[in-house]
């Protein structure tokens, strides 16, 4: 259980910024994982107060505050309207409703957690992080980089997508075994494998459907994926069923598409 003398409410986020650069202090976001990892910190600083925990809808797509909930992300109508219904789809397994309804999009994608959900389904869909300092970075950047003291305070998702995601999982609500997420845009579909168990990475990108919608190509492409094995599941089992995900991820694209395409003529 993590530890805490002092727990600060930011009033700014430039005060929130100033505190978090001492090594002593840590940005809580919604403080689910986080307090369960053992640590002992002078500091935590919350965000709450600072208006983080939005989604809106922009001309281009959606910026979704860093202290948005994911059970906010699950249930928030036009987002969901957007993009075929896939944050509903793809948040649900996640732990519970009270566990979601406590953690926070920003926590989980400054994490970096190799088994999100969130994570690969933000990458599919070409996310940008908004750090304070940093401004915009792409979200396939910033997922390889090292914890730093900057913090997110928005995510942005671009519009003109239909996305899904599959995911295998010991039972209902545990962390997944493997995660893919596959989107679907002007430039061609995108294809990302998570919980490997390492950090969700993008095994294709620009796909042509006919490559995507070809067995053998899914197969090439899952065999130049790097996996590995923890509790859950091996290596070579990761392996096996990748493809499957894959297939079936992108095949969730496209009946997305065409049923938003019936519905249009209706």
């Amino acid at each position: 259980m993590a530890k805490y003398k002092n727990y600060v409410l930011a009033r700014s986020i430039e005060e929130a910024y100033e505190l978090n650069q001492k090594k002593s202090s840590v940005i809580v976001a919604g403080n689910m994982w986080l307090r369960m990892c053992g640590m002992n910190k002078q500091t935590a600083v919350d965000l709450s107060l600072l208006g983080l925990d939005r989604i809106e809808k922009t001309q281009d797509g959606f910026v979704v505050g860093a202290m948005t909930t994911l059970r906010a992300l699950e249930t928030d109508t036009a987002l969901n309207d957007a993009f075929g219904s896939v944050f509903a789809r793809a948040l649900a397994p996640i732990v519970g409703t009270q566990f979601r309804s406590t953690a926070t999009v920003g926590g989980s994608v400054y994490s970096r957690f190799g088994f999100s959900d969130v994570s690969a389904l933000l990458l599919a869909l070409d996310a940008e992080v908004v750090l304070h300092q940093r401004g915009v970075v792409k979200l396939s950047e910033y997922q390889l980089e090292a914890w730093d003291r900057d913090i997110i305070t928005h995510i942005r998702i671009p519009g003109g997508q239909r996305a899904s995601v599959q995911s295998v999982r010991v039972s209902g609500t545990d962390i997944p075994t493997l995660v893919c997420a596959a989107a679907k845009s002007e430039k061609g579909i995108r294809i990302v494998l998570g919980a490997r168990p390492a950090r969700a990475v993008i095994a294709a990108d620009g796909l042509k459907l006919v490559d995507a919608q070809n067995i053998h190509i899914i197969e090439e492409i899952a065999g130049r994926t790097a996996f590995g094995t923890n509790l859950r599941a091996g290596e070579a089992y990761r392996r096996r069923i990748a493809p499957v995900l894959m297939a079936r991820a992108v095949k969730g694209c496209m009946e997305c598409e065409a049923k938003e395409a019936a519905e249009d003529e209706c």
